[in-house]
């Protein structure tokens, strides 16, 4: 068995006296372990740090095998994302969603949006959107997306302001007048299209938004705590994007 493909290193662990054990989110090939020979060497060991994009050669008798992985790197951007408190959380969490994925099961639109977010990490005001958008995608992957097309009340596709918390549709300013206090704001950004930024406001409501969802459907369903890191992403974002506004 052998297959080549693009990916994005998740994270290492070590495996006898110089091998690792990578852990990618590949194009095709959806997330992926395999044994690195030598992953622990001064030449390997700046490859695999997480974030870096790298060229994968995977290997094994039967598929059912761990394989090994031939390695070499595409875009090393590890050293840069180590520098910034937003790309570090941002790292950390990223893995941890993608976990929730079963390994080897392919999500190309869940590796387009994690590429997004990688090239966008400098610019806080969009990596924030991007990343609510990743959250949205996830559940979405997952089997238990919302529905922000339409107006769960109406059909409307216009002024769309809010959420069911209940069953994650929106619902426009006008109908959900007399519930706002029980409904989850619907950020504008979501509305527009992608890439455009959000202020540190938007980016707290989406993150409040997806985070009900991801712990109701997701996380509680599996009894498994949600990433602390998440909380740290959002406070270096809040902090990043609320100096960039004052």
């Amino acid at each position: 068995m052998e297959w080549r493909d693009e990916g994005i290193v998740l994270g290492t662990r070590k495996h006898g006296e110089t091998a690792a054990i990578a852990e990618v989110m590949t194009r095709a090939h959806g997330r992926h372990l395999g044994l690195v020979h030598g992953g622990r060497s001064r030449r390997q060991r700046p490859v695999l740090q997480p974030g870096n994009k790298v060229d994968l050669v995977w290997r094994a008798r039967v598929d059912e095998q761990l394989g090994t992985f031939q390695v070499e790197p595409l875009e090393l951007n590890a050293a840069q994302f180590m520098e910034s408190a937003v790309a570090v959380y941002a790292l950390q969490t990223l893995a941890a969603h993608l976990r929730l994925l079963p390994e080897r099961d392919p999500h190309p639109a869940l590796y387009e949006a994690l590429l997004a977010i990688l090239d966008h990490l400098g610019e806080p005001a969009v990596a924030g959107e991007l990343f609510v958008r990743f959250e949205l995608l996830l559940l979405e992957e997952l089997g238990v997306g919302l529905d922000l097309s339409q107006c769960a009340v109406t059909g409307s596709r216009q002024s769309l302001a809010y959420v069911s918390p209940k069953s994650g549709r929106a619902v426009s300013l006008a109908a959900g007048e007399q519930w706002k206090d029980r409904l989850l704001p619907l950020p504008n950004f979501l509305l527009l299209r992608a890439g455009e930024g959000a202020s540190a406001s938007a980016v707290n409501d989406g993150f409040r938004l997806t985070d009900h969802f991801l712990l109701r459907d997701v996380y509680n369903q599996r009894d498994q705590a949600e990433p602390e890191s998440r909380a740290s992403l959002l406070g270096a974002l809040n902090k990043t994007l609320s100096s960039a506004e004052n």
